[in-house]
Formats: structure tokens, sequence, C-alpha cells
């Protein structure tokens, strides 16, 4: 998994991405055109297409090692359905950073995990057709 982690690029998601909600969590990501000039830059750019981060609140989850959980059962279910994105048409041309946020107020279990991922993944995929 490419992690995002510039500041100033999640600043900047914050700031001027778009988001929406599948509860437990809340997605917030920016499309952007690739831009490439070299042939040493293609590999650079194909490591920086599909960007990720994750979340946790400690106001919600006042241990760390809750946070660790829920943030490991979010990157492992994330990790075994991104191949479905990084093959979509959207990301022939385009770079995608996405934020996951996770709102909940439970411990989830994997599989509530697992399955919310898939409605995450599966809106992005059809955001093109959004437009």
């Amino acid at each position: 998994m490419d992690r995002l982690k510039s500041r100033k690029t999640i600043e900047l998601l914050f700031t001027e991405g778009k988001s929406f909600s599948i509860f437990p969590f809340r997605i917030l990501y920016s499309i952007s055109p690739l831009e490439i000039t070299t042939a040493e830059n293609k590999v650079a750019a194909d490591d920086k297409k599909l960007q990720v981060g994750l979340t946790v609140s400690s106001r919600n989850f006042k241990k760390a090692v809750d946070r660790n959980r829920i943030k490991r059962l979010m990157r492992e279910a994330w990790r075994l359905q991104k191949n479905e994105l990084q093959l979509s048409p959207l990301l022939a041309h385009h770079s995608l950073k996405v934020f996951l946020i996770f709102t909940g107020k439970e411990l989830p279990e994997y599989a509530m995990v697992y399955q919310k991922v898939t409605a995450v993944i599966t809106r992005l995929i059809k955001l093109p057709s959004e437009k």
C-alpha cells in the first residue's frame, strides 16, 4: 500500500478534496491528472497513482491499542481489495488520493470493516461516471 504521508498533500486533501460517507467511514478523496515527462519519472508516477491514509479519532477511542487495532483492520481490508481500484479505468491517466476516517464509536469486527471498505472502493470506482 502506498501510504499518504506528505503533510502538504493531506492538508490539501482536507481543504480542497471531495468527500462522502459510508458509515462508519468518512472518505476524503482527490483525483488529479498524471504528469509524466520522462521515462525515469514514469516509475515514480506509477507508485503515486493510488495513495491512502487512515485515521481513527482519539475522541472516540481513548486507548491507542484500540485505535491501532482499527487501523490494522482497515489496512488489511484495503490491501485485499485495492487491486480492483487499481485496475479501474480511472487510474489509467489520473492519480487518486484517498483518506479514510473511522467515525464509529464501537470497536468493529473485521467482517464489517471488510464489507464497508468494499462499499468504499465500489463507490470510488464509480466516481468518473458521477461527473
